[in-house]
């Protein structure tokens, strides 16, 4: 069933975050959020969303993940798909790999942007980006979903989550020490928008916040390239 909308609760079933021992990552600079997979309330919040994105994630031959930072999703990535591919701007490459080869996991992985991809033509299953495309402007969205779409075979998935940007978000933010709109220049409405200009919808996931009649905190987009 294509092009529907749900909210998932707290009670739905999500795939458990699998983590690494947190002195065990490599390769992380201030700007990496992955000690706050660790911290105590926040935490929950931080691996909820990620377990949102793997949910939708179908497994298959290669998955390319935009924005892998230290490599939070690839001890689940490892178990669905043969081969996992990683673009970031700014992550330490070598490390990263260096930390998953111990565990028998052999990664792919790149500096580079989402606008400019160096695959080539239907290379992948499942096109992967977390808490990424909010950073883009409004007006590099559909360009972004243009290589998105280039790289991924017919049939394939692209699975995205992006915060909404409510109060309590923006609070939340603030408390950890970042001012969200210097960093955040796009809205889900525009992501999704975006998105469907290109794809087609599979459906839409909201993170409720606790308590919920505060609102949705988080979005989960699967969208699929037609065959």
């Amino acid at each position: 069933m294509r092009g529907f909308f749900i909210r998932m609760s707290m009670t739905d079933y999500l795939p458990k975050l699998k983590l690494l021992p947190y002195r065990e990552y490599a390769g992380v600079d201030r700007n990496d959020p992955l000690r706050f997979y660790f911290w105590p309330l926040i935490g929950i919040v931080y691996r909820r969303r990620v377990e949102l994105c793997l949910a939708q994630c179908s497994g298959g031959e290669r998955v390319l993940e935009v924005g892998f930072g230290s490599g939070v999703t690839f001890l689940n990535l490892a178990e669905n798909y043969k081969e996992i591919f990683g673009l970031d701007l700014n992550a330490s490459v070598e490390d990263v790999e260096a930390v998953f080869r111990k565990r028998q996991i052999q990664t792919h992985l790149q500096n580079g942007s989402v606008l400019s991809m160096p695959y080539t033509d239907g290379f992948f299953d499942t096109v992967l980006l977390i808490s990424i495309l909010e950073h883009l402007k409004p007006s590099e969205q559909v360009q972004a979903f243009g290589e998105i779409h280039r790289v991924l075979k017919p049939g394939g998935q692209v699975i995205y989550g992006v915060p909404i940007e409510r109060r309590l978000m923006v609070a939340m933010f603030w408390l950890l020490g970042f001012n969200i709109r210097q960093h955040h220049f796009s809205t889900e409405k525009d992501v999704c928008e975006a998105a469907g200009k290109i794809f087609e919808k599979v459906r839409i996931v909201r993170m409720k916040s606790v308590p919920s009649f505060l609102g949705a905190v988080y979005e989960v987009g699967h969208f699929v390239k037609n065959l």
